[in-house]
């Protein structure tokens, strides 16, 4: 089963009238999956405590929040991410009853506790970021929450300023061990860029685990009555721990180990317009390596090394820390990082 990009929101928050705002957006993104009244009273709690961080002890930063589904789960996820001052002790911060700024200490804690899924990165002057997520199993999953098989990837995605559509997509499917990625970065952004990626998505879904070349080519097809995008297609199983590649255009890929990088090729062209060469490559993915897919929203020049315990986190707050420090800014953005 695939899934594409959902639902989802970003809130700037600076000031205390906008804490309303986010916990609003969340409340109503909660109704749209399938929590119930108790999971999506966490959600409204959770970002009203996030909210209420980013206004009394940062200097402002945004709220992420997206529906989340996989084919073992569905909920909320929210992502708070700041640009400063951080936290000198992460782990006393945590505690309640602990504050730096006049309150009762109880946010952090709070959110843990109300969370099926949490993490926390913060480094000092850079900023945090933190991931909470409320999830309930999927229609047709006899499980309880808290023995979920929590998939491990995390995927940040923005529009460009000033735009409410986004000119980039992503879908993602799950299999038998296997795991199916396609990002696509629509030439330009706005609703055309947004159309032609989304079109390279509906491709992908029908069949996502065809072969990646003949799928690249498909979408290719479909492609031709739009502007066109630069398009990646990631295929990895997991326990033969290898990976099948290929892409056109300027969508990024490298596999990140314990002090080693390697990236992955694309050939130039534009998918839907004009492509030179539809070439797989094969690559083996080392257990404790990170896949890390993006559109060229973000700069290349990032490096995890200079981010002591960063690769060791979620992949979802490793795919923000991405996004706060290396984001081009004036263009849509798609990050995606899996372990």
């Amino acid at each position: 089963m695939s899934y594409m990009a959902p639902v989802q929101a970003l809130i700037r928050v600076n000031e205390n009238s906008q804490v309303g705002e986010a916990r609003r957006t969340a409340a109503r993104l909660a109704e749209l999956s399938s929590l119930g009244e108790t999971d999506c009273g966490k959600i409204s709690i959770i970002a009203t405590e996030l909210a209420n961080n980013l206004v009394r002890h940062t200097n402002g930063g945004e709220l992420l929040i997206r529906c989340f589904r996989t084919t073992a789960c569905e909920g909320v996820e929210l992502l708070s991410v700041d640009r400063g001052p951080g936290m000198a002790d992460v782990g006393r911060c945590m505690e309640d009853g602990f504050s730096t700024g006049g309150t009762a200490g109880t946010g952090l804690g709070a959110i843990r506790r109300l969370s099926t899924e949490f993490d926390i990165y913060s480094a000092r002057p850079a900023g945090t970021v933190v991931l909470s997520r409320v999830l309930t199993p999927a229609p047709g999953i006899q499980v309880a929450p808290e023995r979920l098989a929590l998939p491990r990837y995390g995927i940040v995605r923005v529009p460009a300023p000033g735009e409410t559509m986004c000119g980039d997509n992503w879908a993602i499917a799950e299999k038998d061990g296997r795991i199916s990625m396609l990002i696509a970065d629509g030439l330009g952004h706005g609703p055309l860029a947004a159309k032609a990626a989304d079109e390279a998505v509906k491709v992908f879904d029908e069949d996502p685990f065809r072969d990646p070349g003949r799928l690249l080519d498909s979408v290719h097809g479909a492609l031709r009555s739009t502007r066109g995008a630069a398009v990646a297609i990631m295929q990895a199983d997991l326990r033969r721990r290898a990976i099948k590649y290929v892409g056109v255009g300027n969508i990024a890929g490298s596999l990140i180990g314990d002090g080693d990088s390697r990236g992955l090729f694309s050939h130039n062209g534009t998918v839907g317009l004009k492509m030179h060469k539809i070439q797989e490559f094969d690559y083996p993915w080392p257990e404790k390596t990170l896949l890390v897919m993006h559109s060229d929203g973000l700069q290349t020049r990032w490096d995890l090394a200079a981010y002591p315990g960063l690769p060791l986190r979620h992949p979802a707050v490793i795919a923000a820390v991405l996004y706060r420090d290396f984001s081009r800014i004036r263009d849509d953005l798609t990050v995606a990082v899996i372990r």
